[in-house]
């Protein structure tokens, strides 16, 4: 018997495809699923699952995207009775429609289904939302008085939910702590070699390209990198300060792992979600032939839903897309 496959998109991955296939393994239906990563239709349309790419949403088909411009579901929407508002992503897509089965199945069938129910709804607020708030680019905030969605999955919570249980008498406390040192020892020396050899470097590479960013395109507003992937937000923020003449930088053009490229806007600071300068409204969530029909520029590949990036086959192709979305605010005021 063949085994099932779970699709997902190649290329960088993010959490919220991460978590959509391992919830789908915790069933015992997908449990020995391959997992096969492609934006290849052809590919797709073998798999019995595909989350977070072929840009459509179909629980009957088991299709899980939420890239498209038409979709804009959350748990209440989807729900009734849910009280989160948190535009889904596809680990939240696959929590709604999978996650009551997958906790029945780990809770075991003693448990009430009252109990099943509440956990659902704890995991979906103190975990899920979180991914799905972080993939669509929703701040925390957003001017609210009240944070949006909680974050619970940094490094001291999860050390601390490794103490034994509050009701188990019997935990061993020893061997828990020795797992929270192996977690804080991973997370520890990860984040020292990608500091060395990843965040460092990409400094050079940012410093470089700020230099050369009249010859990309005259506004000096664009910036082009020969490597797509490299972390460079923390470095433009800093070296942008000292730039003479002074000028805001809007753009980031950089190549993709499959050799297309990739307009990216510069957020607002590091941390934030929101774009100095999105793409066009009318762009977002279009692909290929419809959004090359909408912009007026061939060989178009995306426009993120929420305008923070975009794609194209070419290089020239991505800077056009940056230069039409510069002249839409074509004198923006130095920092």
């Amino acid at each position: 018997m063949a085994r099932p496959r779970i699709g997902t998109h190649s290329g960088t991955f993010h959490c919220d495809e991460a978590l959509a296939c391992a919830l789908l393994r915790l069933l015992p239906e997908y449990r020995e699923a391959e997992i096969v990563r492609s934006r290849d239709p052809s590919e797709l349309s073998r798999c019995q699952v595909v989350v977070d790419v072929g840009g459509e949403y179909d629980p009957r088909s088991h299709r899980y995207d939420h890239h498209q411009r038409s979709f804009s579901e959350s748990m209440a929407s989807l729900w009734p009775g849910k009280p989160w508002k948190t535009r889904l992503s596809s680990a939240g897509l696959v929590y709604l429609h999978f996650g009551p089965r997958i906790l029945a199945q780990l809770l075991g069938p003693q448990d009430d289904p009252a109990i099943v129910d509440a956990i659902y709804d704890q995991v979906y607020e103190n975990f899920v939302e979180e991914v799905d708030a972080v993939d669509n680019g929703i701040a925390q905030w957003e001017g609210a008085a009240e944070p949006l969605y909680k974050v619970t999955t940094t490094l001291s919570a999860r050390v601390a939910r490794l103490n034994p249980r509050w009701n188990d008498p019997d935990g061993d406390a020893q061997a828990r702590f020795h797992q929270a040192m192996e977690l804080v020892r991973d997370e520890f020396l990860q984040r020292v070699d990608f500091y060395r050899h990843s965040w460092l470097p990409a400094g050079a590479l940012v410093k470089a390209a700020l230099a050369r960013r009249f010859q990309v395109d005259p506004s000096g507003r664009v910036l082009e990198l020969a490597e797509g992937g490299c972390p460079w937000k923390d470095h433009l923020f800093r070296l942008e300060a000292g730039l003479d003449p002074p000028r805001r930088l809007d753009f980031v053009l950089f190549p993709d792992q499959s050799g297309q490229w990739r307009v990216q806007c510069v957020p607002e600071n590091p941390q934030s979600f929101r774009s100095r300068l999105p793409l066009p409204e009318a762009w977002r969530g279009l692909r290929e032939a419809a959004l090359s029909e909408a912009s007026g520029i061939p060989g178009c590949v995306f426009a993120h839903a929420t305008g923070f990036i975009g794609g194209h086959r070419t290089r020239q192709g991505a800077l056009a897309m940056a230069r039409a979305a510069l002249a839409l605010r074509p004198d923006p005021a130095p920092q």
